[in-house]
């Protein structure tokens, strides 16, 4: 079943993919998701030029849920500028054997380009700027010592400082025997990082501003665990004013009031 969305309006007021939802609006479209079962979305049909110029359907599909980290791909995808599918996969169904034969851990996002699978957001993003390297989302081979370091670092150690924040599992003996350090560490390291900006990577936008930004924006905004800070609102500004973010964030929300309504 292929589920119209419908053509959305650029504003220049949109908000972010998780500044919109609020916790309660969320659960509740949630419970509207688990009812649904092996529902198309073809994103494509939300960008008439894209679609027109190839095709509707495309050989890439992500196996995504909207209330899930499979948002960072959804992001990376429309940076890509590429036409994909996304298949809905409600909460209980990725326990499925079907599933789980491109899974084997049932987690979302995992990205199925032709007969390749790719699981792991940071992974995905990755992938993603290698494949369509007309895109620029990653340097030349050769120049790219940088972006493996903050794309890498993104990926291990600011989501585990969270998690490990939020439940203060680690003791202070711990500390030197985890790859983070401190999350204080972590906080501190990242400001750093994107000073002066406007990219991780100085002048270059790239796959590791997509994970990095995806991360603070969710530790600064919807699960706040890393303090404010103006370098973080300043380069979290400059993530959500790009296009393709836009029209992430655009096509989440007309999916999620249309299942909601």
């Amino acid at each position: 079943m292929v589920v119209h969305l419908g053509k959305q309006c650029h504003s220049p007021g949109t908000h972010s993919l998780w500044q919109n939802v609020t916790f309660h609006r969320a659960i509740r479209r949630i419970d509207v998701l688990n009812s649904m079962t092996n529902q198309w979305f073809v994103a494509s049909e939300l960008h008439p030029v894209v679609a027109s110029a190839r095709g509707p359907m495309s050989d890439l599909v992500l196996y995504t849920h909207p209330f899930s980290r499979a948002r960072i791909a959804h992001w990376a995808l429309e940076e890509t500028g590429q036409t994909w599918q996304a298949r809905l996969v409600p909460l209980g169904e990725h326990r499925t054997p079907d599933f789980l034969a491109l899974n084997p851990m049932g987690k979302i996002p995992t990205l199925v380009h032709g007969d390749v699978v790719v699981t792991e957001a940071p992974a995905i993003c990755a992938y993603l700027a290698d494949a369509f390297p007309e895109a620029g989302l990653a340097p030349a081979p050769a120049d790219r010592g940088a972006y493996y370091r903050w794309l890498f670092f993104a990926a291990a150690c600011i989501e585990h400082a969270m998690f490990d924040k939020e439940n203060d599992q680690l003791r202070d003996k711990q500390r030197g025997a985890i790859g983070y350090g401190t999350f204080e560490q972590v906080v501190d390291t990242i400001e750093a990082a994107i000073t002066p900006g406007p990219w991780v990577l100085g002048e270059r936008f790239s796959a590791a501003d997509v994970y990095l930004g995806s991360q603070l924006e969710w530790g600064t905004r919807l699960m706040p665990h890393i303090e404010r800070r103006p370098a973080f609102d300043a380069y979290l500004a400059r993530c959500t004013a790009r296009e393709a973010y836009q029209r992430a964030s655009e096509r989440t929300d007309a999916l999620a009031a249309q299942l909601e309504g």
